[in-house]
Parts: C-alpha cells; sequence; structure tokens
C-alpha cells in the first residue's frame, strides 16, 4: 500500500498532476487554470493541491474553493481528514457532484450548517458554432466601464450567490476582482444608454477551456432573447482562441438551461456547490 501523503503536492508533482488535469478538461478548468498560470507550488498558486497517493487517481485543490477533482471514498476521507487539520479557508466546495457532495457529508458534521446546497448543476459545454447570431452590441469592458459595470456585477452576485460583496469592504475587494478580469480581457457587456443589460465573465481561463459565470441580463430586459444571444457571442469569442466554452447552471433554473440549450450548450456532467457560512 502506498504511504498517505501528509503535504501538499511540489514541483515534483507537476507532470503527474499535468497528466490528471487532461483527463476531463471541461470539470477540471477552475484549477488547470491557476495550474497553467502559477504552477503547483503553494505560495504562487493561492492554495494547495492534496493527493492521497498518485495526483493522477487522487487530486483536491483547497483554496478560497474546495475543489475535489478525483478520487474514491478513501480519497474523500483523506480529503476531509486534511480539511479538518487545519483551520478552515474556503467559503464553497464545488465540483463534480460525486465528489463535492460526498467530501461535505464528510465535513457536514463539524461546519454544518451549509447556507445552501446546490446539489444538481449541470455541467455544460458548446461543442460547435452557437445555433443563434451573437449581439453585436455585446463587446469587452474595459478600465473606464467599471464604474457602470460594477452595480451590474453586485445585483447578480446577490441574486446567484445570496451573499452582498459589498457587505465587509463596500466591495473594496469585489471590485478589484473585476478590474482584474477586466484587465485579462475577460469581462463582457451589452450597455445600453450607458446602463449594462447584459453581463458575462470569463471566470476560468485554461489552455483548453474557457468557463463562463457571471451571466446575468437587467429584469426588464428579460425575456427579450439578450441573454441567448449575449452568451453566443462570449463563446464565440472564447472559440476564437481555439478553447471551448464552458458553464454550469443551476438545474432550477429553467430559463437559463433553456437559453443554453437553444445556444448550443450540451451538458457533459453534473457538477454541485456547496455554499458554506
Amino acid at each position: 500500500m502506498l504511504t498517505r501523503r501528509r503535504q501538499p503536492l511540489q514541483t515534483s508533482d507537476a507532470l503527474a498532476v499535468a497528466r490528471a488535469l487532461v483527463v476531463d478538461p471541461i470539470a477540471a478548468c477552475m484549477v488547470a487554470a491557476r495550474v497553467e498560470s502559477y504552477g503547483i507550488e503553494p505560495r504562487w498558486l493561492g492554495g494547495q493541491l492534496w493527493s492521497a497517493d498518485d495526483p493522477e487517481f487522487s487530486l483536491c485543490f483547497s483554496g478560497a474553493n474546495l475543489i475535489p477533482l478525483i478520487g474514491t471514498d478513501a480519497d474523500l476521507d483523506y480529503f476531509a481528514e486534511t480539511v479538518l487539520s487545519r483551520p478552515r479557508e474556503c467559503s464553497s466546495i464545488v465540483g463534480p457532484a460525486p465528489l463535492a457532495l460526498g467530501l461535505w457529508e464528510r465535513l457536514a458534521e463539524v461546519w454544518g450548517p451549509a447556507r445552501d446546497v446546490r446539489r444538481v448543476q449541470p455541467l455544460m459545454a458548446l461543442p460547435a458554432a452557437p445555433n443563434v447570431p451573437d449581439d453585436p452590441a455585446v463587446r469587452l469592458v474595459t478600465g473606464d466601464d467599471l464604474d457602470a459595470y460594477f452595480p451590474a456585477a453586485v445585483e447578480m452576485f446577490n441574486s446567484e450567490i445570496g451573499v452582498d460583496p459589498c457587505a465587509l469592504d463596500n466591495g473594496r475587494a469585489y471590485r478589484q476582482r473585476l478590474a482584474g478580469l477586466i484587465d485579462g480581457q475577460r469581462v463582457f457587456a451589452r450597455f445600453d444608454d450607458g446602463r449594462v443589460v447584459f453581463k458575462a465573465e470569463i471566470g476560468a481561463l485554461s489552455h483548453a477551456v474557457g468557463q463562463i459565470q457571471g451571466v446575468w441580463v437587467a429584469p426588464e430586459h428579460r425575456a427579450m432573447g439578450l441573454g441567448r444571444a449575449g452568451t453566443a457571442a462570449v463563446a464565440s469569442a472564447i472559440r476564437a482562441h481555439g478553447r471551448i466554452p464552458s458553464l454550469y447552471v443551476n438545474d432550477f433554473n429553467l430559463s437559463a438551461r433553456r437559453a443554453y440549450e437553444a445556444v448550443g450548450f450540451e451538458q457533459v456532467s453534473t457538477f454541485a456547490t456547496v455554499l458554506i457560512d
């Protein structure tokens, strides 16, 4: 039997981690994006990668999010034991549903109750060009747009996550994060009379996949096709750089699911998210 690891993965594990991340690049996008940009050393990664033994068969990211990617029940036991041996850093558990929910079952007695458990979130990908025309008014957001973009982003965050991103520091950290995404040319919006009526971001961008997040349409502009055409425009921008557009959505959000399906997105797996206070 292999010795169970008691430390985060290091540079010597990089090739094994890379092999693990390409097996399912859509599910692994959030972690792969960080590893490709920063390597796997914890001081640069913004978190730690753990493995019970072989990273190709057992892998979990621990940072602001806890993301189990690969593992058996025994591996989940190990991840839970490792998590509980140190102060909690994450605000959510997210990833393939059996792993995310299985890990939460092992942590709930200590960390619970959860603020919300979203057990079924279809993970979707667009295998070809969008089925609907891009909205030509959707464009990259610039730094000059941040003041106009910020209120729409806050409204989306409140409605989607159920937490006010301005509560602790008047929104400084959230604004800074948005500014970083804008600088990386990963924020898109349609402006009408200077006001955001559609928005979306590329939250994670690996070499293979661009994961769309934060899709939002102003309430008074809904049911007009802006969500479909806007999402198509963002997906086309991702495809133009040789990547697969992807996203995940709550199963109960039927209007969003219908919009993504109309664009051409197909379910490839199921994610789950546990939001923790």
